[in-house]
Parts: structure tokens; C-alpha cells; sequence
């Protein structure tokens, strides 16, 4: 039986990919942060009994000695990160230490205690920042306009140079993927949780207003599942070598696209009101349900990204299977089910 050991296992892929690998028939081991289990264990609470959780962080270089010694694993998935891109405006120091020189730390005992063992490291659309063509796909020049963005660049980097020194290492450039796992905090899940709230008469979660306040509508992102997104993970690990792969759907659609198909989810009809930041959108019966909020946007933002997955889909016979219809659907449906049963 073959261990898997996932880092960031209570994220959103952590808890699909390790729900892919028990079927696999893998000995599935989770390395967490004591408080993000407090945190995000909901989204592994269905997992318990059948997977391992044991205690370590990319902070700290014995702890991950300690796991990497003990669960002596067949194949790694860095999945831990500082995800939030708004967040890394914030403290580009602590993302940095946690997306690059943790890497740097993991792949140090990887190459001392675990030398035979496979290695995925989550990289990011992110990374090609203010692109300089169009789709992206892994021949395209990198150019990160966020600390997330750089710091998921040194550890792409970081990567590719122990590849080069006989690991089998790989990147996976994934675009952005979504699930009603998705943390609160993202835009998606923010949108499909605050919709489900205004059709059934609740206050906004955070701030407990009557309408969602939001950044750039217009923004433009490459939007698949994440369940289909661990599959090529994995698919990535059992190749004869080493590589990186754009995993990605090939189509985008603005933020104000994935609030308008939500919305009609719900049967809510937006209308729209004004232009650029002054902008609002209404229901149909006229009442405020929309607000953009400056505050929300990025210091430096990237108006669109679309991936060209064609060598995933060449390599390693992989391609999306929930489209972004389906995709928002499940993501409103999920929230809405939620949010009224603890309603009633």
C-alpha cells in the first residue's frame, strides 16, 4: 500500500485529494497546523477514522523532519500555503517564509530522509501576473504583480532545481478552482454564501448588511472544480518523469459573470445601475443587493487569466469534467442547503 503525506490537508484540495487517494487504495497521512485543524477540520470531519493527521508546519524545520521520518512517504503534496492574494499586500514577509523558504525547508528533508519519494508542489496561475500572452500556458513567461504571486514563483523555482538535481518533483500551475469547500474568505464562496443569504432574508456573515459588498467586478479568471483539479495531482505523480502542467479549463469569466450565474440559481434577476466603481446592482424588485467597496480591491490587480491545459491533456490524459455552469450550481445549492437548514 502506497502513503500519500498532504500538506494543508483541512484546505479545500487537501480534503478531495485525500477522498481520491483512499480510493486510490493509499494510506493517506495529513500534516496540519494544531489550530488549523481547530480551524477547517469540518472539511475532513467526514474523513476521520480513515485518514492520519499528524502535527507539523513549513515554519518549523524539525517538525518536518519528525513527519517526513515518520511517515516515510511514497509521494508528497505541498498543498500548505498563504493563499490569500489581497493578504499578501498585507504581510509579504509571512507569506514569503510560509510559500517559498517553507518549500525551501520541505524539500531540504525530502532530499536528506526521503530521497526516493514523489514531490508536488501547488503552484499558481498567480504566478503569470500581468501576462504576457494569451492563454497561458507553461512555455509563457512568469511576471507576478502580488507577494503571493512572487513568493509561489521562488518555490516553482525552488522546484525545478531539485528536479534538475535527480528528485521527482513536480509543478503543478493550477488556475483557479473552486467547490462549496472553498473558504469564506475567497470571492466565489463569498458570493454563493451572500446570494443564499439575501434570497433567504439573513444578514451578510461579516458585516450584516442587507447586500454584498465587492471588489472588482470585471475582473476575468479561469474557474474549475476542485475535485477534478486533484485528480491531475495525482495523475502528475505517476508519470516516468518529472514535469510541470497548466492545469486549467481553457475558458474565463468575470467576477460579475460568476455572481450573475449564481444569482440565477437563486432566481434573482440583477439589474444594474451605473458604471465602473460606482456601480450597484439590484433585485428585481428594485431593491439594493450590490455594492462595490474600493477597499476590496487589490493594490495591483490582474484583469484576466485563462489557461492552455493542452499538455495536461496530451501527458497525462486529463481534462475538466464539471463545467462552470455545473460548477457554480453546486457551489449555490451547497450554501443555500446550509444556510436554510441552520435556519430552521
Amino acid at each position: 500500500m502506497k502513503k500519500a503525506l498532504i500538506t494543508g490537508i483541512t484546505g479545500q484540495d487537501g480534503s478531495y485529494l485525500s477522498e481520491f487517494l483512499l480510493e486510490k487504495g493509499y494510506e493517506v497521512w495529513g500534516m496540519h497546523r494544531r489550530s488549523s485543524v481547530d480551524e477547517h477540520f469540518g472539511r475532513i470531519s467526514h474523513l476521520e477514522g480513515k485518514i492520519n493527521l499528524i502535527c507539523g508546519d513549513l515554519l518549523d524545520l524539525c517538525s518536518i523532519q519528525r513527519v517526513i521520518k515518520e511517515v516515510k512517504p511514497d509521494e508528497i503534496y505541498n498543498l500548505a500555503s498563504q493563499s490569500q492574494v489581497r493578504h499578501s499586500f498585507d504581510q509579504p514577509h509571512l507569506t514569503n517564509e510560509i510559500n517559498w523558504i517553507g518549500v525551501e525547508r520541505l524539500l531540504d528533508v525530502i532530499r536528506k530522509y526521503a530521497l526516493n519519494s514523489r514531490f508536488y508542489q501547488a503552484s499558481t496561475s498567480e504566478m503569470f501576473g500581468d501576462a504576457t500572452e494569451t492563454p497561458q500556458n507553461e512555455k509563457i513567461p512568469f511576471n507576478p504583480v502580488s507577494p503571493y504571486g512572487e513568493s509561489k514563483l521562488k518555490a516553482h523555482k525552488a522546484v525545478r532545481r531539485e528536479r534538475e538535481n535527480g528528485l521527482f518533483a513536480c509543478n503543478g500551475i493550477l488556475f483557479n478552482h473552486e467547490s462549496p469547500r472553498r473558504g469564506l474568505e475567497f470571492v466565489t464562496r463569498k458570493l454563493t454564501d451572500g446570494l443564499s443569504r439575501i434570497k433567504l432574508g439573513l444578514p451578510q456573515r461579516v458585516t450584516g448588511k442587507d447586500y454584498i459588498e465587492v471588489g472588482n467586478l470585471e475582473a476575468k479568471r479561469d474557474f474549475g472544480f476542485a475535485g477534478d483539479y486533484v485528480r491531475a495531482m495525482w495523475l502528475m505523480l505517476q508519470q516516468e518523469k518529472p514535469d510541470d502542467y497548466v492545469i486549467a479549463t481553457g475558458e474565463n469569466h468575470s467576477i460579475k459573470g460568476f455572481l450573475e450565474q449564481a444569482a440565477e440559481v437563486l432566481g434573482i434577476k440583477i439589474n444594474w445601475e451605473g458604471k465602473n466603481e460606482e456601480e450597484v446592482g439590484y433585485d428585481q424588485n428594485n431593491k439594493k443587493i450590490i455594492l462595490i467597496d474600493k477597499r476590496l480591491f487589490r493594490p495591483v490587480e490582474i484583469n484576466s487569466l485563462i489557461g492552455d491545459s493542452s499538455k495536461a491533456k496530451k501527458v497525462l490524459g486529463w481534462k475538466p469534467q464539471v463545467n462552470f455552469t455545473e460548477l457554480v450550481r453546486m457551489m449555490v445549492l451547497a450554501d443555500y442547503g446550509r444556510l436554510r437548514k441552520m435556519g430552521e
